[in-house]
């Protein structure tokens, strides 16, 4: 699934099997990383030819998803766990 993922931007410009990929990632999971290379894909086929750009566009490859880990607060647990509250 994620190497479908990862070829999203070579099937929508018709250019699959006609560029060899060589890419290092570091951070985040698996599914995070196919994220990234798939945005980095579709750049670089932007750059190779201007043409690309419209349709990678409407398929929404060239936009990133920007949700992040939420800091932890300070005096919580977590991010958002509170203590568990006592009466007495």
């Amino acid at each position: 699934m994620l190497v479908s993922q990862i070829q999203q931007a070579f099937v929508a410009t018709d250019t699959l099997g006609k560029f060899d990929v060589k890419a290092s990632l570091q951070g985040g999971g698996t599914s995070g990383q196919a994220g990234a290379l798939r945005l980095a894909v579709a750049r670089a086929l932007v750059k190779m030819d201007e043409g690309h750009r419209r349709k990678l566009r409407d398929l929404g490859l060239l936009t990133r998803d920007a949700r992040a880990v939420e800091r932890k607060k300070p005096g919580r647990p977590k991010a958002r766990k509170k203590f568990q509250f006592s009466k007495r």
